[in-house]
């Protein structure tokens, strides 16, 4: 059987044509599954004929809302969201001037072991697809009841990890009869998967591409994420420069700020070196806290410190506001609390 939420707009359009229905079809069916039904009944202008024919060859996947927590400090609401088989995956509806923005899963855990993301523990179960991808837009933006106007790829999972699926998904939001949310709306984080940087670069798709940095040496870096083995800094940071070249999009460097590990002038001097000259601006993370690790969070006074350094040699810089602190909203902890519990 066939989740038709999985197929692009070409697949959907050769399948209908292939079980002898009009091409024109598709589009419908198209805009009807990224409304969210449930069923096939729910497609009210086909005909029951052609409801029939989809029910014998194909499905719709669906999530629904296992726990959600909505901040009493800023609105934001963090879901747990269980799929079709009982796997759980997180995604977070963030309130902003400029619109709504989501944040949401590309896998069943990760991975990629980053020391400081709850994410990873427990390692990968498996890949989501396009359909079970698209669905938490769709469901967060049905519990919201307005319009999801940015989506950004930082949940759990590794996007470039589960490269073929979410390029599926992709194309699949930005459809103009689907959710028709603009490429430049959308952000994918990446630990940096060197190759898969140099793939993506060749789609020119104009989104944010955002690069998990968070030591600027592989010295730091290997203490931290596995990753670092396999491609070193200054490697990823040639990927960067040709994705930049080839995409014409400012990059983000994210950069969890870890008391004692990454936060010395150093650190920051080095850094700003390392990409100095380059499109992009700078994301200081004040690290989460993890009870499965002991790393901490530097003062505030030290990380405005840290941020002036880059600043003074021409580092564009901020520090992210931290969004729904009072109901664990951050990558990984509400799925892990509710493993362990």
């Amino acid at each position: 059987m066939i989740n038709l939420k999985d197929l692009t707009f070409e697949e959907l359009e050769k399948l209908i044509s292939d079980i002898g229905e009009p091409k024109f079809r598709a589009k419908q069916i198209f805009t009807w599954i990224c409304r969210g039904v449930s069923s096939f009944d729910e497609m009210t202008d086909i005909s029951k004929n052609l409801r029939s024919k989809l029910a014998e060859i194909s499905y719709l996947s669906n999530v629904k809302i296992a726990e959600k927590y909505i901040s009493k400090i800023d609105g934001t609401r963090k879901y747990l969201v269980e799929l079709d088989d009982g796997n759980k995956v997180e995604c977070v509806a963030m309130f902003y001037k400029h619109g709504i923005t989501v944040c949401i899963s590309c896998q069943v855990g990760c991975a990629m072991g980053c020391k400081f993301c709850a994410s990873t523990i427990g390692g990968k179960i498996r890949n989501l697809t396009p359909g079970e991808i698209l669905d938490q837009v769709i469901c967060v933006q049905k519990d919201v009841g307005e319009r999801i106007s940015n989506i950004v790829m930082m949940g759990i999972g590794e996007p470039l990890d589960n490269f073929e699926n979410v390029i599926k998904f992709l194309k699949n939001v930005n459809h103009e009869y689907g959710l028709n949310i603009g490429y430049r709306h959308i952000s994918l984080s990446t630990c940096g998967l060197v190759d898969k940087i140099y793939k993506l670069s060749e789609y020119n798709f104009p989104l944010t591409l955002s690069i998990s940095l968070h030591a600027p040496n592989d010295k730091i870096r290997k203490t931290i994420m596995p990753v670092a083995n396999k491609f070193s800094v200054d490697e990823l940071i040639t990927a960067c420069k040709k994705y930049i070249e080839n995409n014409s999009r400012r990059i983000s460097f994210e950069y969890a700020i870890i008391k004692g590990v990454n936060d010395s002038d150093e650190c920051a001097l080095l850094l700003a070196d390392k990409i100095k000259g380059m499109l992009c601006h700078v994301n200081l993370i004040p690290v989460n806290n993890v009870e499965e690790n002991k790393f901490e969070k530097p003062d505030k006074n030290h990380i405005i410190k840290f941020k002036s350094i880059l600043e003074s040699k021409g580092i564009n810089v901020t520090v992210r506001r931290e969004l729904g602190s009072d109901i664990s909203a951050s990558c990984g902890q509400l799925r892990r609390a509710n493993s362990n519990k």
